[in-house]
C-alpha cells in the first residue's frame, strides 16, 4: 500500500515548510532556494510544479536531481534518512532534513555546500 503523503500536493508541503522557516524569522523564499538545488527545477519548473504536482509527481518529476543529495544524512521523525529504501520517501526525507537545518539557523550557504 502506498504511503498517503504521495498522493498530497506538494503545495501544501512547501507551505508548511514555508511556514516552519517563518516562525524562526528566517525569509519564506529560503524554501524554494532549498528546493531548487535538491530538485533541479529552474524557478518556472518550480512555479508550475507548485500549481498541480502531487508529493510524488514532484521528487519522481526532478531530471536533474542534485547528485550531492546521497550525502544527506541525519535522523528526521525518529528516521535516519540514508536508511529509507523507498526512493521518493528518501527524497522527502532529504527535503525535510534541509528545511530542519535552515530552520536550526543554519546558512543556506553551508547547507548546500555539501562535500
Amino acid at each position: 500500500m502506498e504511503h498517503r503523503i504521495f498522493g498530497m500536493a506538494y503545495a501544501g508541503i512547501h507551505r508548511a515548510y514555508e511556514e516552519k522557516l517563518a516562525r524562526k524569522g528566517l525569509p519564506r523564499g529560503d524554501v524554494a532556494v532549498l528546493e531548487r538545488w535538491l530538485t533541479g527545477y529552474s524557478e518556472a519548473e518550480l512555479a508550475e510544479r507548485l500549481q498541480n504536482a502531487t508529493v510524488r509527481e514532484f521528487f519522481d518529476g526532478a531530471a536533474r536531481y542534485n547528485p550531492e543529495s546521497g550525502r544527506i544524512r541525519g535522523i528526521v521523525c525518529g528516521v535516519r534518512v540514508e536508511d529509507v529504501e523507498d526512493p521518493t520517501m528518501r527524497r522527502i526525507r532529504q527535503m525535510d532534513k534541509l528545511v530542519d537545518e535552515r530552520a536550526r539557523g543554519k546558512a543556506l550557504e553551508k547547507i548546500m555546500g555539501r562535500k
